[in-house]
Parts: structure tokens; C-alpha cells; sequence
């Protein structure tokens, strides 16, 4: 199925968009702490456009077979997809809807950790855009599940290939990222 994907005009289209709008060189220290050469702005691809809208064209068809209910996942990496996924799962006939985790307990207000129409027993899939060691990501997962949600797969635009793809496997989760940094070049 990956190899398909590659064959896609849309799949070829996403990956110039990424390329031309998010990879930036330089010296970067990463969320998990890791310092590199190159930095993955994956909100440059996420918000942009067409890059939006060919986000969640990929990732409806990833969950097409899976029976999820719900997309979301932590802010501020998860916040475009979960919008563009949402709005394309409409247009697309298979309604789902969408949630952000916070990383921490809304002080004010409905005090949720989690945004949006999630609710207890819900089969969601967690969305990021740039994944590293899948630290954020976990927690995210342990989030969704102490609220009673059931994560049933994990999806990142872009897999910087240190560990993340172990990490969430050794959790039970199966994890499809849409590039990796092979992809790219890097």
C-alpha cells in the first residue's frame, strides 16, 4: 500500500509542497531535544492550501479500511490536519470528527485536557505533523485513553526516522507515516 501511494500524483504533489514549504537548514534544536542540521516545518505544508487539502485526501484514504470514528492529536503540530481531515471526511461521504489534545488541563471555563466533540468508548486516530522520538505523541495516546477513547492508529505527515516508528509499535499501535526523511533526501 505504501509503495502504491508513492505511484500517486497526489502523494508526488504533497512531497514537492513539503520540500519547497517546510525543510529548512540550519542549526535546529528539535522538541525532543535532539539538535540537527535540517528542520521540518511541517505547518507550512499543513496550512498551506493545497497542501491541506492533500493531507487529508492521504490520510482519509490510509483510514479508509480502518474503523475509526474520530481524528485528533496534540496541539499545535495535530490542529490544521484535524481541520483539513474533518472538512474533507464531509465532502468525502464518511463524517469524522475531531479533537485536539491539550498539553495540559484547560485552567478555565470546561477545564478539558481534550477539545472538541470526543467522547468516552470514541475509535480515533492520532494525527502529527512531524514526528521525532514519538514522545508528544504518547502522550497524547495516554490522554485520549484515560478518557476512555480507544486509539486504533497512529499518523504523522512526516517520520524524522529516530525511534518514533519503534516507540509506537512497542505501544501496540500501528503507526503510517505519509513521508520519511528518505523521502525528502535526507
Amino acid at each position: 500500500m505504501k509503495e502504491e501511494r508513492r505511484k500517486n500524483p497526489q502523494w508526488q504533489r504533497l512531497l514537492q509542497i513539503l520540500k519547497e514549504n517546510s525543510l529548512k537548514f540550519g542549526d535546529f534544536t528539535l522538541t525532543s531535544g535532539k539538535k540537527s542540521k535540517y528542520y521540518i516545518d511541517g505547518k507550512m505544508t499543513t496550512l498551506h492550501p493545497e497542501g491541506a487539502s492533500l493531507v487529508a485526501e492521504i490520510i482519509l484514504d490510509i483510514l479508509k479500511e480502518i474503523p475509526v470514528e474520530a481524528v485528533g492529536g496534540p496541539m499545535i503540530g495535530a490542529d490544521p490536519i484535524v481541520g483539513a481531515v474533518v472538512a474533507g471526511s464531509h465532502s468525502c461521504g464518511r463524517p469524522l470528527g475531531g479533537f485536539i489534545v491539550r498539553k495540559e488541563t484547560k485552567s478555565h471555563g470546561t477545564s478539558k485536557r481534550i477539545e472538541g466533540p470526543f467522547q468516552k468508548g470514541c475509535k480515533g486516530a492520532i494525527v502529527e505533523d512531524v514526528v521525532t522520538t514519538g514522545s508528544s505523541l504518547l502522550k497524547a495516546v495516554d490522554v485520549v485513553r484515560e478518557a476512555g477513547g480507544e486509539v486504533v492508529m497512529v499518523i504523522a505527515l512526516l517520520d524524522r526516522l529516530q525511534g518514533a516508528d519503534e516507540v509506537l509499535r512497542e505501544a501496540g499501535l500501528p503507526f503510517e507515516p505519509i513521508f520519511t526523511l528518505k523521502d525528502l533526501g535526507l
